[in-house]
């Protein structure tokens, strides 16, 4: 029993293990491809596109581990929770890690880059997700239910970022007919940040389930995420 029990603990402290290398590589994808966008380094874009092969393979591997622990653990009560909550975030941050290369495929289809106004408004409304992505991967490995609801409400902050980000690029695009291109660009990558951030908050409802056995209070006219 002692040397089950011992691989049952090493395979959920791997399970954990890639979770955190995988939001790790979305998380610096998200700043990385708004570095590039600022800079226009098709470069660097490239990088975060190609890298984005490796979010996928981590996905995978989740997969196929978590799977494993489900047919030969058969875990009960917490544990069941977090193996199928690993599966969720496994997910959430794959579609992270695509709305970064998206980003980052729209790094070479801004013109007059240096006087667009409207590029700088998107790096403070990155910052915010990339923080929701990077503290709702802290409230994961500290099983931490409080830290999850804090994010999910930081949700309202990103929304009206680009409620405000939006209005403002369309006003841009009907004064200055000849931006509507780069213009049109920069609102998809609004919309690519806009989306980090719901999944940042279905992480951290995941979280929050997977540490208590409840959803919050707000979702409970939604299907529990196990």
């Amino acid at each position: 029993m002692e040397h089950t029990v011992k691989a049952f603990d090493e395979d959920i402290t791997r399970l954990r293990g890639l979770i955190a290398e995988m939001g790790g590589i979305a998380e610096v994808a998200i700043g990385e491809a708004m570095d590039a966008m600022v800079r226009g380094d098709e470069d660097l874009a490239r990088q975060v596109i190609a890298r984005d092969k490796r979010v996928d393979a981590f996905e995978m591997e989740v997969d196929r581990l978590a799977i494993r622990i489900l047919a030969l653990r058969a875990p009960m009560a917490d544990d069941l929770r977090e193996v199928i909550a690993s599966l969720k975030i496994a997910g959430a941050i794959e579609r992270i890690g695509d709305y970064a290369k998206n980003i980052a495929k729209r790094v070479g289809h801004i013109e007059g880059r240096k006087r667009f106004e409207p590029l700088t408004l998107l790096p403070a409304m990155a910052e915010i997700v990339a923080e929701m992505v990077h503290d709702v991967l802290t409230a994961f490995a500290a099983r931490d239910p409080q830290a999850a609801r804090e994010i999910v409400e930081r949700d309202a902050k990103v929304d009206a970022f680009y409620d405000s980000i939006f209005r403002n690029l369309v006003s841009y695009m009907v004064e200055n007919p000849a931006t509507t291109s780069s213009a049109a660009q920069l609102l998809f990558v609004a919309r690519n940040l806009e989306r980090i951030g719901d999944h940042a908050t279905d992480l951290a409802e995941h979280v929050f389930y997977a540490a208590t056995g409840d959803y919050l209070p707000e979702r409970e006219d939604v299907v529990p995420p196990a």
